[in-house]
């Protein structure tokens, strides 16, 4: 009998960061997550830095802005989901967008 194998999809993860309070360089934030996608059971194609920007809606006079990630990845079906859940609790993500790419 045939071994059925899962094809790998493609995603990009879009993440607003809250570094309020945190003194680590950022690059620790963005390791951090690379191995949280290879917990979900992803692989990280590549990962940038889209810098500081200002938020467009400000719900915070002291907090007018952060940084903004994307990462690149493959993984299986339940990869995305996993990830969100894993995720969900961490502090210093503000907010997750996980998009399919293929």
């Amino acid at each position: 009998m045939a071994k059925k194998t899962e094809t790998k999809k493609k995603y990009r993860a879009s993440f607003i960061l809250n570094t309020r309070g945190y003194e680590d360089p950022v690059d620790t934030i963005i390791e951090k997550l690379k191995k949280e996608i290879g917990a979900a059971g992803g692989e990280v194609i590549q990962a940038e830095n889209l810098g500081h920007k200002d938020f467009l809606r400000i719900t915070d006079k002291k907090h007018t802005g952060d940084f903004y990630i994307q990462i690149d990845y493959s993984g299986h079906g339940d990869c995305a989901s996993t990830l969100h859940k894993n995720l969900e609790l961490d502090k210093t993500v503000k907010r997750i967008l996980i998009q399919s790419q293929s």
